[in-house]
């Protein structure tokens, strides 16, 4: 029977990585399967791992219909095996839905990875219509670890280094405001505690940098 299952964890767990090579292993016993993505970080179109790998890719706009790209693919005789679906946390929940139909009515096995919560701790709409309508919900075992060296389980957003709790879901690039010179957002992986604390790497070794009082005057 086939499955819809999704595979999540923080940043830097390897879900990309996990993603091309659940494809390779498909691929490799002759079945034939379809990749997705959405707003990687090497661009449009491409499924890209940090250890350098990489993979064209169908990218998945707000728009796109699954069901609809599937059916008219087999309806022009072509073969879909299954699915690998990356970046799913930005799906919509249609999509998902359409991820799930696909799996029910056409038994086709539909591999999806991606995010729990984005940088405020709250869960992504497409992550959250995963974990309610997959059949199998798989934490990663790599564990990304924090600046402390716990495991990380935050996603933090970053400006210029300091934590932010606020803005769009959705960043892909610098923020940009008129008059004001563009920050640097990034992203970094937290321990609950130092994401609660906005203590990223950047402010603890600021902190650290900073001269402790004698304990005399």
């Amino acid at each position: 029977m086939a499955e819809l299952q999704f595979f999540t964890g923080t940043m830097d767990s390897g879900k990309s990585t996990l993603a091309l090579q659940t494809n390779h292993n498909h691929a490799a016993r002759g079945r034939s399967g379809r990749i997705f993505t959405t707003r990687d970080r090497a661009g449009e179109a491409t499924l890209s791992s940090r250890l350098g790998l990489q993979h064209v890719a169908i990218e998945v706009d707000e728009g796109f219909d699954f069901w609809r790209y599937v059916v008219d693919s087999l309806t022009h005789g072509a073969r879909i095996d299954y699915l690998i679906c990356d970046e799913a946390q930005f799906y919509t929940r249609a999509q998902v839905e359409q991820l799930a139909k696909v799996v029910d009515e056409l038994q086709i096995d539909v591999f999806a990875f991606g995010i729990l919560t984005d940088f405020r701790s709250e869960l992504f709409a497409g992550s959250q219509r995963l974990v309610e309508l997959a059949d199998r919900m798989n934490v990663l075992q790599v564990e990304a670890l924090c600046w402390c060296g716990k495991r990380a389980t935050h996603n933090a957003r970053t400006e210029n280094g300091q934590m932010v709790t606020e803005g769009e879901v959705i960043v892909v690039g610098d923020v940009e405001e008129t008059g004001a010179p563009s920050p640097v957002v990034g992203y970094e992986v937290l321990c609950r505690q130092h994401h609660r604390r906005r203590m990223t790497a950047e402010r603890a070794r600021a902190i650290s940098m900073v001269s402790e009082p004698l304990p005399f005057s």
